[in-house]
């Protein structure tokens, strides 16, 4: 196998990512609330629907998730729980790969998101109509997407994976030579890259989050924090993973805080993962990776400004209106699932 890589060509030209601002929203008064969360919590009986989170998404509704019944999940885990559950409603908080992948998974339940337009500026960078000229010109290549895809790219594609068995996934493909073309998130692309020896062709966009962790930041607050475990996702740039002690997707960032005997950890990834964080070990203390420093624009601030489009007055909106559902085209759902099926059904054969 080749060490090298065979980078993103020169003629791919990105789409400019804008990125919404940060919403301010006053706390609710307690009691208003906790009458909003039952509220919602009612609706949910009533319509037969179960409320399923990702780590990212504000801590109300997390806590509210399972509290009624539901769960709080990386994307992957959030499709998976939705299709064993009996609810013929599914009201997802996340953004919008998530709902399609849900619905692409279940089409026939109802999908509803409280923050329809809530994007991603993974899927942003990787709009299918460039996506698709980028393959055609290597058309003898294996396309691998990472889940933060819009359907239509995941359509296009051979295998979806996450980043939990991105290094399984591209091995496997590898001892049976085929050629990667991989997309949308480079840094993630890089890292597998290291990890494995595999060559890829990497699409070039990058998640505006994870981006942001600035490496030199990283090692002054290491040498301030010289007991801490640095626990980094791999959608971070290369300076920034190879600081860390741990390097993984959220639910792995989650279990390393759970399990490893540190008292403090530096954490770059969204900063919306300290709730379920605190639930599994609340003695730790929870440092986040900076990201001021010289060439930050903190556009993210740690948190993406998508995720935070979901609250609970949003999701109180949804169930009691039935906006917000999402809608994917029977055909191109059909031909989604089959690079994301292909994944589970992988996923299934390695060892935990």
């Amino acid at each position: 196998m080749n060490n090298g890589s065979r980078e993103t060509l020169a003629d791919v030209r990105l789409p400019r990512i804008v990125v919404p601002p940060h919403p301010y929203r006053p706390e609710l008064p307690a009691a208003e609330k906790a009458a909003l969360k039952e509220r919602i919590a009612t609706m949910l009986r009533q319509q037969n629907a179960v409320l399923v989170a990702h780590y990212y998404t504000d801590g109300d509704l997390q806590d509210l998730a399972e509290a009624t019944g539901g769960c709080v999940a990386d994307s992957l885990e959030m499709a998976r729980f939705a299709a064993a559950h009996p609810a013929q409603t599914l009201v997802v908080a996340g953004v919008r790969f998530m709902g399609e992948t849900s619905k692409i998974l279940n089409p026939e339940k109802r999908v509803l998101m409280p923050a329809v337009e809530a994007t991603c500026s993974l899927d942003e960078g990787c709009p299918i109509e460039l996506f698709n000229g980028f393959c055609d010109l290597h058309p003898d290549h294996t396309v691998v997407v990472y889940a933060n895809t819009s359907a239509e790219v995941k359509a296009r594609s051979h295998w979806v994976v996450t980043s939990g068995i991105a290094l399984a996934v591209i091995r496997h493909l590898a001892e049976k030579g085929e050629k990667i073309l991989w997309g949308p998130d480079q840094h993630l692309g890089r890292y597998v890259q290291r990890l494995t020896g595999v060559e890829m062709i990497l699409w070039p966009a990058s998640c505006v989050v994870h981006e942001e962790f600035k490496a030199e930041g990283l090692m002054r607050m290491r040498a301030r924090h010289p007991q801490a475990a640095v626990l980094v996702h791999p959608e971070s740039p290369a300076e920034v993973v190879a600081q860390a002690d741990v390097v993984g997707s959220t639910t792995a960032l989650i279990q390393a805080v759970r399990d490893l005997p540190n008292q403090e950890f530096i954490v770059a990834t969204d900063a919306g993962i300290f709730n379920k964080m605190r639930q599994l070990a609340p003695a730790k203390v929870l440092l986040g990776a900076p990201i001021a420093g010289e060439g930050a624009t903190c556009e993210s601030c740690a948190r993406c400004p998508w995720m935070e489009m979901n609250t609970l007055e949003q999701l109180a909106r949804v169930l009691a209106t039935g906006e917000g559902e999402i809608q994917v085209a029977p055909e191109l759902a059909a031909r989604a699932r089959i690079p994301i099926q292909r994944m589970l059904d992988f996923a299934a054969t390695v060892k935990k």
